[in-house]
């Protein structure tokens, strides 16, 4: 059965804003902090394992995102650990990769991770959205969100609302929302 309120795991106020404002008052929000440690693996394997640990570390039910950019010259590098490339590299670095490459496609992929509590199994909701990667446009303010394009403009170039429609974020978000809304 879904809960009525749910912590959500995140320093990110911009994820925050962006989940809240998709997920409307289905459920009751409450934002967390926790550094929690991340291991290597699959995109699922990840998300899976950090909710594992939310949901202990706080007791009960917890949503975590794990968020993906996956260059597709690149096998989908930097995948989830792009956090890190882009840390090491910044959006330049980032579009630098895929200087001798013609195929400049890429993934975006939000994974959400729910968890009753300790001991319960996670459910994973996903969420992907086919584009390119383009030299950066619009404020850089939220992550990869500028060397993103999607339909000729890029995350950052779009207005919240607009991205909040077709987002990876969105279409996972999309999979829980009826999950929660389920009888």
């Amino acid at each position: 059965m879904a809960p009525k309120q749910l912590n959500f795991i995140t320093g990110n106020k911009n994820k925050l804003t962006e989940v809240k404002a998709i997920l409307g008052n289905v459920v009751d929000l409450q934002s967390q902090s926790l550094d929690l440690v991340e291991i290597q693996g699959t995109i699922e394997e990840i998300s899976a394992d950090k909710c594992r640990r939310a949901a202990e570390a706080v007791n009960g039910p917890v949503i975590v995102e794990d968020t993906c950019l996956c260059f597709n010259a690149l096998k989908e590098l930097p995948g989830p650990y792009i956090k890190w490339f882009l840390e090491a590299l910044g959006l330049k670095g980032l579009n630098d990769l895929l200087a001798g490459f013609p195929d400049k496609s890429a993934q975006a992929i939000c994974t959400f991770a729910y968890c009753e509590g300790p001991g319960h199994e996670p459910i994973i909701f996903q969420g992907r959205t086919d584009g390119q990667i383009v030299p950066a446009r619009g404020p850089a303010n939220f992550g990869w969100d500028p060397i993103f394009e999607y339909e000729g403009k890029t995350y950052a170039e779009m207005d919240k609302v607009e991205k909040n429609k077709i987002s990876h974020r969105f279409l996972a978000l999309e999979k829980l929302k009826t999950w929660l809304q389920e009888p």
